[in-house]
């Protein structure tokens, strides 16, 4: 569980959380809209962008039955032919390097997600630092060893997985001898009900796996992204588009430049939060405890007059004795005078 770099990027619990922007299909055909958002990801503040690379043909096949259909209630798209959506929400290939280049030149980390060895092969070309197993491939076996045999760091969906799913694909990314493994807990519904979310997993899967873990997120709103960088992610990956008004296979669970940005944000000060595990006075607050209160005389007095609550109560700031003293001292008199503003002290009885 010890630091990744990724494209130069540390990746790990003592630094910020490593945002990656999904663009998915949301550039709806156009380069020149996935241009724009390559532009808005990096003025956003997050540190990766990632495509995914198939074709309808490399996902399924030209045909029309039953079980190549998305059933009647899905959300999204209801009925659609999966042929038909992987070739509206694909990317294509010749776009890649143009992508990845502008992504580059603005101080981007630019990856994507292989899903077959056709698509390992073409990502090598362009020498992508880093590889993503996308969720509905993590039973894909010899898909997983493909990325890790590359030796960079692999980060792996686990939307739909059994523990012993993911186990495995650990295993067989580890077989390759790349110890470079990022788990992210995941919800494979689109979008996805916080309630479902299940991010009191993250540590558990930390813990089992022994890798760095974090949250491949689909529901609406910042929020889950926040709460699993409290409970230990250390990557959080984020669809985003232009403006869920414009469409696209996508755009109604994508996340906006602006939405991005509060991300980054925030998810920063979640990770800046955590600490230390330690209670006790902490260094900004050290101006605070001179204000905390304490036993003063509050009203000149004489040597031998007694403590009264007239003239000793607990007021701010420090200086004298602990309030709960006072009745300790109530009733003995004083050794010396004292003026109103004089911190109660063991030597003025």
């Amino acid at each position: 569980m010890s630091t990744i770099e990724i494209g130069g990027v540390p990746v790990g619990s003592e630094h910020q959380p490593f945002v990656i922007a999904e663009m998915s299909g949301n550039h709806n055909g156009d380069l020149e809209r996935a241009k724009d958002i390559v532009r808005a990801v990096a003025a956003s503040g997050a540190q990766a962008l990632k495509l995914q690379t198939y074709t309808a043909d490399t996902m399924t096949l030209d045909v029309d039955l039953p079980a190549f259909r998305l059933p009647l209630e899905h959300e999204l798209w209801s009925e659609a032919r999966l042929y038909d959506l992987y070739a509206e929400a694909h990317t294509p290939w010749a776009w890649h390097e143009p992508i990845f280049e502008l992504a580059t030149s603005l101080g981007l980390v630019a990856f994507s997600s292989a899903f077959d060895q056709s698509a390992i092969d073409f990502l090598e070309k362009l020498n992508v630092p880093a590889y993503k197993v996308a969720s509905n491939e993590i039973g894909d076996l010899p898909l997983v060893r493909g990325m890790a045999e590359t030796g960079k760091p692999i980060i792996i969906s686990t939307g739909s997985a059994t523990l012993t799913d993911i186990d495995a694909a650990v295993r067989a990314a580890r077989s390759t001898g790349n110890e470079q493994i990022i788990v992210l807990s995941c919800t494979a519904s689109y979008p996805a009900p916080p309630e479902q979310s299940n991010l009191r997993a993250i540590p558990v899967l930390r813990d089992a796996l022994g890798v760095q873990v974090g949250l491949s997120d689909h529901t609406m709103g910042i929020g889950a992204a926040i709460a699993a960088v409290a409970l230990g992610a250390t990557v959080i990956e984020k669809h985003v588009t232009l403006k869920r008004a414009d469409g696209g296979v996508d755009a109604a669970f994508s996340l906006e430049p602006q939405e991005l940005e509060s991300l980054v944000e925030n998810t920063r000060i979640a990770q800046l939060s955590l600490g230390r595990p330690i209670v006790g006075p902490k260094q900004a607050e050290q101006n605070v405890l001179r204000f905390r209160r304490s036993l003063y005389v509050t009203q000149d007095v004489h040597a031998g007059d007694p403590i009264t609550p007239d003239n000793v109560r607990s007021i701010r700031p420090a200086g004298g004795l602990a309030p709960d003293t006072f009745q300790q001292v109530e009733g003995r008199p004083f050794r010396v005078d004292a003026k109103a503003g004089t911190p109660l002290t063991w030597d003025l009885l």
